[in-house]
């Protein structure tokens, strides 16, 4: 029986299960449709699914949390199975480590989303000689869709002749007697968000866990940013001393770190931080790692303006400091008491952007207001809001904008009149205070005998 059938089963249990029960950490097996990689076709080479076998992965015993829904759900069993060509089965032990979002892995199916899962060989970054002989590793990559976490698993199997062996006819992979391959999970890194959004200036972590086996050493911790054709070290820890490429960023503290979590902290997020991110974690025997894409946006500001009051106006509606690029703008008319029409006959002048990165671009429409007058709106969409932005404006029609410059006018010559015939009475009250102050200072200066004659 594959996920599907299993699925089934836990979709009829979580149907009768009750909402009130207390939730209790249960141990289930976790079994997952995989593919996999046929030995010699990873190494540098194209993978294709010409390249896959079909492989069922069972996770044994994973703790879980149950709140009375995964009652009646059994475990896996082998004789379940269809016997017509069988998929390679690999039972992988998890007793050495912790699956974070092992609910997210079983009710997957259940909830709408797909599990991709592909295993292939895992080589050994420094060969130990008393295991070679004897060991097998594999890496194991899942994803859940739809946001879902990203897990990463190196898997050992232990090539025990005395517990007796068989080789598998074609795929030359050595399996237990009960035609499972028996593998060891020995470590783990995981991320519960691949891909984030972020606004420009605000600050983002970037979540990265690991478990790894008791016998097994971090060595270190690196973070590199993958970003148009080029990477850059971004931060490393490497046995207690870290190493910081971006200003501001830090990782968790070592406690933490030593915990299992690798999580990073960018502040003050510019475009320059948009990219690919790496999260690799280095153990004394393995490494994995985690890719998270992370997208900063910046949201656009709208304004509408009339740019002009002719007999036919023209509306400009700027839009400025967004990021990404696609943007959409339409408009729209309502005359009163109706409808919004679509108006398709916009003009869009040439991208500008700024010395940030973000993208500014303006769009013209000629209105048509009619007799009665109408609002227009411009609207905009982007990948940064969470519903579009409007601006909206009236315009009146051409009878209603021409009366003010009429009355304009009119009170302009009425003012200039009522100026002119101001300075006339101030030039006339001039002249006869200069005649009355001339008599005065005659009558005053005049000698006595002047004054009689």
């Amino acid at each position: 029986m594959g996920t599907e059938g299993w699925c089934l089963l836990l979709c009829l249990a979580l149907s009768g299960a009750a909402d009130t029960v207390e939730r209790q950490w249960r141990a289930v097996d976790v079994v997952l449709d995989c593919l996999l990689v046929e030995e010699g076709q990873q190494r540098g080479g194209f993978v294709s699914k010409e390249n896959m076998v079909k492989a069922l992965l069972v996770l044994k015993q994973v703790p879980v949390l149950d709140d009375g829904s995964l009652e009646g759900f059994t475990n896996f069993q082998l004789d379940t199975m269809a016997t017509d060509n069988p998929p390679v089965t690999f039972e992988a032990s998890v007793n050495l480590i912790q699956i974070p979002h092992a609910e997210a892995l079983l009710h997957a199916d259940c909830s709408g989303k797909e599990v991709t899962c592909e295993i292939s060989r895992y080589f050994l970054q420094a060969r130990q000689e008393a295991t070679v002989e004897k060991a097998a590793w594999f890496i194991t990559n899942v994803q859940v869709s739809g946001g879902g976490p990203s897990i990463s698993m190196v898997m050992k199997t232990l090539r025990d002749a005395e517990n007796g062996v068989i080789l598998h006819p074609t795929l030359k992979l050595l399996q237990g007697l009960q035609g499972t391959v028996q593998t060891a999970v020995e470590l783990q890194v995981t991320t519960r968000t691949p891909s984030l959004s972020f606004l420009l200036g605000s600050s983002a972590s970037l979540h990265c866990s690991f478990s790894m086996a008791p016998s097994l050493d971090l060595t270190s911790v690196v973070w590199r940013l993958q970003q148009k054709g080029s990477g850059q070290l971004v931060y490393s820890w490497t046995m207690g001393q870290g190493q910081v490429k971006r200003e501001g960023v830090t990782l968790e503290p070592e406690q933490q770190l030593m915990a299992g979590n690798a999580s990073l902290t960018l502040p003050g997020l510019t475009l320059k931080d948009e990219g690919t991110y790496i999260c690799q974690i280095t153990t004394s025997l393995y490494q994995a790692q985690q890719i998270i894409q992370l997208y900063v946006q910046a949201s656009p500001k709208v304004q509408l303006s009339l740019a002009s009051e002719a007999l036919r106006p023209t509306l400009i509606c700027n839009i400025a400091g967004y990021y990404p690029l696609d943007v959409t703008v339409t408009w729209t008319r309502e005359e009163l008491g109706g409808a919004p029409v679509p108006v398709s006959d916009a003009f869009f002048s040439s991208l500008r952007q700024s010395p940030a990165g973000t993208y500014s671009i303006s769009s013209s429409l000629t209105a048509e207001p009619g007799s009665a007058g109408a609002t227009y709106t411009c609207q905009v969409t982007h990948v940064s809001l969470e519903e579009p932005l409007r601006a909206s404006i009236w315009v009146s029609p051409p009878e209603q904008r021409t009366m003010p410059l009429g009355v304009l006018f009119a009170s302009s010559l009425f003012f200039l009149v009522l100026l002119y015939l101001g300075l006339q009475r101030r030039q006339a009250t001039s002249s006869k205070l200069c005649q009355d102050s001339e008599a005065f200072w005659a009558a005053t200066l005049l000698p006595p005998s002047k004054k009689k004659e």
